[in-house]
């Protein structure tokens, strides 16, 4: 009897769509989604307009930038959040179905 082997394949610098989706699922990381459309924002200015725990905060802001929708830069010792330039594009694609749509 043969088993079954289940394998991932992912390409480089690409999210998994359900990653997406699970990124943006949630509350805190979405409000955090709709801050940094108007503009970036430092994680100090996150972290006052956020009300949970700043280890809380780090966390989501982690899973935002693994799913690539928001991206980093240091400055001196203050970390400042963007959206990332393709996270509204990234959004549509991992929507079940967004491909056909764009072939069609």
């Amino acid at each position: 009897m043969t088993e079954s082997i289940h394998v991932e394949v992912t390409i480089p610098g690409r999210v998994e769509p359900l990653a997406v989706l699970q990124a943006v699922a949630d509350p805190v990381r979405w409000a955090v989604l709709t801050m940094l459309v108007e503009a970036p924002r430092c994680v100090c200015k996150l972290q006052e307009q956020v009300p949970i725990a700043g280890n809380l905060l780090s966390y989501h802001l982690r899973v935002l930038r693994e799913a690539g929708l928001v991206t980093t830069s240091r400055r001196g010792r203050w970390v400042d959040y963007a959206l990332a330039h393709d996270a509204q594009e990234r959004m549509r694609e991992a929507l079940p179905g967004a491909r056909l749509a764009v072939k069609a």
